[in-house]
């Protein structure tokens, strides 16, 4: 048996029994029969030592997405779409099977500008609702704003874990513009830091 660990962070577990059983009175500890359990780390391992092409691939992209990296993701060859959804899944980012192209299989250059722009689509879909009930032309930012702020919020939670409240308001109030920065930066973004350093 062994752990398949899907994690951002590393692995600081126990690994064998002995390391779960705590104050072993030394006069027993040669009795206890101990044994490993061997942990694979998704963010760490090393995929080029995969001989199934399927695996190789959903690790591939499970790593640069843990590490935010947009231009290992954005390259011009083909995958199977479950390969993509299944690497989101253990990397617990949130993209529908409806954001990305249909068929069996995406070329990855291509879903990737297609994911961005549906999240910048969805955006001007409630900007120009609420516009047209108001009435008025500032209706439509304050909605393509509200949502795109609200779409970010999420993804940077699933990103980072946490979003403190002082970034929360910040991105309350930081810019369409700004925003629409970010999003296509999200897949590089590893901390806070990251975020402030493109809306400010």
């Amino acid at each position: 048996s062994f752990v398949f660990y899907t994690g951002d962070k590393e692995w600081k577990s126990p690994e064998t029994l002995k390391e779960t059983l705590k104050n072993i009175p030394p006069e027993m500890e040669p009795y206890i029969n101990d044994w490993r359990l061997p942990v694979v780390e998704l963010k760490t391992m090393d995929a080029r030592k995969l001989t199934n092409q399927r695996l190789k691939e959903i690790v591939e992209i499970s790593q640069s997405m843990f590490a935010g990296n947009y231009d290992g993701l954005r390259n011009n060859r083909k995958i199977e779409i479950e390969n993509f959804m299944m690497a989101a899944t253990f990397t617990r980012t949130k993209i529908k099977r409806e954001d990305l192209p249909e068929g069996d299989e995406i070329n990855m250059c291509e879903a990737m500008d297609r994911l961005f722009k549906r999240f910048e689509d969805r955006g001007m879909e409630k900007g120009e609702t609420i516009g047209f009930e108001k009435g008025e032309r500032s209706g439509i930012e304050k909605g393509k704003r509200e949502e795109k702020q609200n779409t970010l919020k999420e993804q940077l939670k699933v990103k980072l874990g946490t979003l403190s409240r002082p970034l929360e308001k910040q991105l309350t109030s930081t810019s369409l513009e700004k925003l629409n920065e970010l999003t296509l930066n999200i897949f590089n973004v590893t901390n806070e830091e990251d975020v402030l350093k493109i809306i400010n």
